[in-house]
């Protein structure tokens, strides 16, 4: 069956806890992730927490990238969600790992927008009705 798209979750340990906990960095990370994956980036919104974490959004023209880090874990839970055929989440997803200097990646795959048959149909005669 055709999908609208893929979302990847990961789970990312062992990262630097300063890369991990620089704004900034996290920020350029994330957007150059969407870039090596093909995607074209709308806007970002990042915030950093205090004593340390920053959670922020890639939103991309195909979906988007969100990332929560926990520094003092070295750990950082990402999604990334894309629509379409022509960006690949998973390219996004071990650039993030290779740049977060991680130990480990372990991520899962759902595709996203899966419509049974009967709904296509049902929403296709819908269409030409209207």
């Amino acid at each position: 069956m055709k999908h609208l798209g893929r979302h990847v979750l990961a789970e990312i340990y062992g990262c630097e806890f300063d890369i991990l906990n620089d704004i900034e960095k996290v920020e350029e990370i994330m957007v150059n992730a969407a870039l090596e994956a093909g995607a074209e980036v709308r806007e970002c919104v990042f915030h950093k927490f205090s004593p340390q974490g920053v959670s922020g959004v890639v939103v991309i023209s195909e979906s988007h990238l969100a990332i929560h880090t926990w520094p003092e874990l070295g750990y950082a839970a990402v999604d990334v969600f894309t629509c379409g055929d022509k960006v690949d989440p998973w390219d996004a997803c071990n650039y993030l790992t290779s740049q977060f200097r991680a130990k480990h990646m372990s991520a899962k795959e759902t595709k996203r927008g899966i419509f049974p048959i009967t709904e296509q149909v049902a929403e296709q005669q819908v269409a030409v009705n209207l």
